[in-house]
């Protein structure tokens, strides 16, 4: 797509908010870190650990500012634009840790949240005037609306053929069909009416909507089919792919009205959306559940490195200039996260780290090309599980320990979310490669677990939630601007 999807007056509302940013960050600097990520890959509780973590002081080793004595604290603080809602940080931290813990609802909108944090800088000359502050702003928003992003680069004609052609792909007739064979009994080239936008629509959501739940993640936009909040039945989602047609067509046509509707789309949706938040990022963090897509093999495999790479190519990467700080941000830094690490034993991690490079490659060479840093990390936000072993025919097999969740099933099981087990989760390949051939075997044995049932508490009586390189990843993502 092309590197610069945005108009001129986007270009200068975002230069615009780019200085307000500066002039009220001039006593306080700021960074604003993007928390992305594809469906169900755990951004609310990546989010909501991140925040507890800072607020308690937990339990991170590999967090340099902390184990060096310097970060003194942090504190919750009011976010400046009051139009965007606030992340609900104390509600998902009740859910987590009530007497009966649950997992919080996933992302449904766009939310951010400000944490002030105070440290001692390691610079001599920075450390004589007394502690520093940051303000640490955190932008959080669904993945189905990141898949969007690539959208601004395409006509309508360009989206219908690529989206018809993934449609027609052999492992995706079931749940496409249904909308192909409505798709055939329509002219394009019709008179325009309400009736069939709104059949081609919801025909063409109820594919996304199946194709999300197999796994499948390249094919999701437009994001807000899946997610409409206040634009549900509006015009502006009321479209959907058409064949291409060969000669002009009447502006009253059903072709016309259609690609009227997706010119809209990512006008009044997509564009702002890019230009009033995901343009002002300064760090990025990319969470992706590569298990959920090892299990649902190496199709999925595919379509998550394409769907990785195409929306990667819309993040502003690079080191700035000094002298247009004021007016350009880019994302210097971006973090890969492979999620749900403790599903997998702790001796997989190394593999599932060099599966997560294989399928951001490309992604990485042209962050790096632009001067951004890059790292992929095997995490857990809030580990569910803990390690054992079991001996099977003479051989002793490393385990993962945790309650799965309630209706999830295995071998013939289906568990009540009661009962604790001990599952040997199989092996990842050695060879990342492997994933993407047909009929490559991944002997994983996946479950979604409850999160832990019983918590520690630190000298002070704060709760600390149990995670897997956790600590890492945060030093990664602001450790440097806490020097």
């Amino acid at each position: 797509m092309p590197q610069n999807p945005t108009k001129i007056v986007d270009e200068l509302g975002i230069a615009l908010a780019n200085l307000a940013d500066a002039a009220t960050g001039s006593f306080t600097p700021t960074l604003r870190l993007g928390v992305t990520g594809l469906s169900r890959a755990g951004k609310t509780i990546f989010i909501t650990a991140l925040v507890h973590n800072l607020l308690t002081g937990g339990r991170l080793p590999g967090f340099t500012p902390l184990t060096e004595g310097r970060f003194i604290g942090a504190r919750l603080a009011e976010y400046p634009e009051a139009t965007i809602p606030r992340f609900a940080y104390e509600q998902h931290l009740e859910a987590l840790t009530a007497k009966t813990p649950y997992w919080p609802e996933s992302t449904r909108r766009i939310s951010q949240l400000r944490i002030v944090l105070k440290y001692q800088s390691a610079k001599w000359f920075s450390g004589m005037s007394g502690p520093s502050t940051l303000n640490l702003d955190i932008v959080d928003y669904p993945g189905e609306w990141l898949l969007d992003l690539p959208l601004l680069g395409l006509s309508f004609a360009e989206w219908s053929a690529e989206a018809l052609e993934r449609a027609n792909r052999p492992g995706s007739g079931r749940e496409a069909q249904p909308f192909l064979q409505l798709l055939e009994g329509i002219d394009p080239l019709k008179p325009a009416n309400d009736g069939d936008a709104e059949k081609l629509a919801l025909a063409f959501t109820d594919y996304l909507r199946r194709s999300r739940e197999h796994g499948a993640l390249s094919t999701l936009p437009p994001g807000r089919f899946l997610l409409p909040g206040d634009l549900e039945g509006s015009p502006a989602l009321t479209f959907a792919p058409l064949p291409a047609q060969g000669h002009s067509m009447r502006s009253t046509s059903l072709y016309a009205m259609l690609e009227h509707r997706y010119e809209a789309y990512k006008d009044q949706v997509v564009r702002p959306f890019f230009r009033d938040h995901f343009a002002r990022l300064d760090r990025q963090i990319v969470l992706v559940d590569t298990l959920r897509a090892l299990n649902a093999g190496p199709a999925a495999v595919a379509d998550l490195e394409t769907a990785l790479t195409s929306v990667l190519a819309c993040f502003r990467q690079g080191e700035t200039n000094v002298l247009l700080r004021p007016f350009v941000r880019k994302i210097d830094r971006i973090l890969f996260a492979a999620t749900k690490a403790d599903h997998v034993h702790h001796t997989s991690h190394d593999r599932l780290e060099s599966i997560l490079n294989r399928l951001v490659a490309n992604a990485t060479k042209r962050a790096r090309f632009a001067g951004a840093e890059t790292k992929s990390l095997a995490i857990a936000a809030i580990r569910a599980t803990h390690e054992g072993s079991i001996k099977e025919g003479g051989e002793t097999l490393p385990t993962i320990i945790g309650t799965p969740m309630k209706g999830e099933s295995l071998d013939g099981i289906t568990y009540d979310g009661k009962t604790e087990i001990a599952l040997f989760p199989g092996d990842l390949p050695a060879r990342p490669d492997s994933l993407f051939e047909d009929g490559a075997p991944v002997s994983l044995n996946f479950l979604r677990f409850v999160p832990p049932q019983k918590l520690d508490r630190n000298a002070e009586g704060d709760l600390v939630l149990p995670h897997v390189r956790f600590d890492r990843a945060l030093d990664f993502l602001i450790g440097d601007r806490l020097a």
